[in-house]
């Protein structure tokens, strides 16, 4: 018996069981409706929204009902509107967590990385809901709390104003800053794959490892969380790393671990 051998085009790996072409933005699509359809995606925001917009007119409240008599309100040329970044980065760190890890819990990674055998789509695009979705309601807290303060510093004859230097660099960059530690709870979110690890990992890495600055002051500053929180500075006090380079710097930690979880996940079963 003689074989014919096939002579078409041999079918594409990027095509998921039921011979749909697996495209980058279907598998971003399909995983904005798996984070929209989740609560705790909705729970975390709605915390860091809250947390930004609270932490962000109490210093301006307080320097008009009872004189702030530390006058921190007047001296940051942001009246305090980024006064909540520290407490909101837990919150959308444990979102990156979750997104990833609930598929884990739920045993939904299966089905998915069957849809999407070559897997690294899957984490770019849940790196990428992180980061949007981080990125578009913090931005609108950030410029609410900032607008609130602004209103509340005017009853007080002191004014700020997104037009000084370094301002709306500080408040747009505290969006940046937030949507890649989203990205980077994802990421550890694929190194860990489960949420309390995961959770527990990365308090440790932007928490716990700048206690290691008590050892060795002088590389302090180019710690993550420390690099990260340099696009924070606004006015004319300057840090010991430069706002943008700060930035980089945290966003290079960032990209290292997300390349880790991406050769883990090549390489695990799911």
């Amino acid at each position: 018996m003689t074989t014919i051998p096939r002579t078409g085009p041999a079918p594409s790996p990027a095509r998921a069981a039921d011979g749909v072409r697996v495209t980058g933005r279907r598998v971003l699509a399909a995983e904005w409706i798996k984070a929209r359809s989740a609560r705790s995606t909705w729970w975390l925001l709605a915390a860091a929204v809250a947390s930004l917009a609270a932490a962000g007119v109490s210093p301006a409240l307080t320097f008009t009902l009872a004189g702030d008599p530390s006058g921190e309100a007047t001296a940051d040329a942001t009246g305090g509107a980024l006064s909540g970044i520290s407490f909101t980065q837990l919150l959308v760190v444990a979102l990156g967590v979750v997104l990833v890890s609930s598929d884990y819990g739920s045993g939904l990674i299966r089905t998915t990385f069957t849809a999407v055998p070559s897997r690294l789509p899957v984490l770019a695009g849940k790196a990428g809901v992180a980061a949007v979705a981080t990125f578009a309601a913090t931005l609108a807290a950030l410029l609410a709390a900032f607008v609130a303060a602004q209103a509340v510093l005017a009853d007080a004859n002191v004014s700020i104003s997104l037009s000084e230097p370094g301002v709306l660099r500080a408040v747009v960059g505290a969006a940046l800053f937030l949507a890649v530690s989203a990205v980077l709870g994802t990421a550890f979110g694929w190194l860990v794959r489960s949420t309390a690890g995961a959770l527990a990992a990365v308090f440790g890495f932007l928490f716990v490892l700048p206690l290691v600055g008590l050892l060795a002051p002088s590389i302090t500053p180019y710690l993550p969380s420390n690099a990260g929180a340099a696009i924070l500075q606004a006015g004319p006090t300057a840090g010991p790393v430069p706002p943008w380079l700060g930035f980089g710097l945290f966003t290079a930690y960032t990209t290292v671990a997300l390349v880790a979880a991406a050769m883990l996940l090549r390489r695990r079963d799911a």
